[in-house]
């Protein structure tokens, strides 16, 4: 009985989210409860149960087209697609022992083989997953969507002066 309600209680946290909020604020909304200023929980939220699923992966042939979200899909880009959760939504996958977080940055997939995840060709590499797959899944959080969400961290490029120094 527990788990049943648990159940209904997270499908009414993801239906009684309005676009663009997830995580704790959604959780608040969902309880009858308001959003801190800026969605900052006031306790805890616990995780969306974990669930697996049918994923694919994409990737070359849309290299330098935008995402639904507004991000330039590269090889380098990580993330993943999904067809109903907002833009920037943190999804924890799990395949063969690999963990990873990964933020939605596009929607799909639409291969019509009943996946519903689609993982970036770099999501995917970093998965160890080749081909069309069974992935565990569960929703962690949320990020803002910015035009960045799912870039590798920037490294800074060191000038070689060969020694001497430029100043």
């Amino acid at each position: 009985m527990m788990r049943i309600a648990f159940r209904q209680t997270a499908v009414l946290i993801l239906l009684a989210a309005p676009a663009g909020l997830a995580g704790p604020a959604a959780s608040a909304l969902a309880s009858g409860g308001t959003p801190n200023p800026g969605g900052v929980p006031s306790s805890p939220v616990t995780p969306a149960p974990r669930s697996a699923a049918l994923a694919t992966w994409f990737g070359p042939g849309f290299y330098g087209r935008r995402t639904a979200c507004g991000q330039v899909l590269t090889p380098a880009v990580v993330g993943v697609a999904n067809r109903t959760l907002p833009c920037g939504t943190l999804v924890t996958v799990v395949y063969r022992g690999h963990r990873l977080t990964l933020p939605v940055i596009d929607r799909g997939p639409y291969g019509g083989n009943g996946a519903q995840w689609d993982l970036t060709a770099g999501a995917a590499r970093a998965l160890g997953m080749t081909d069309t797959a069974r992935i565990a899944t569960r929703v962690v959080g949320s990020a803002r969507n910015t035009p960045t969400l799912g870039q590798p961290p920037a490294v800074p490029v060191l000038a070689s002066t060969g020694g001497i120094s430029a100043g």
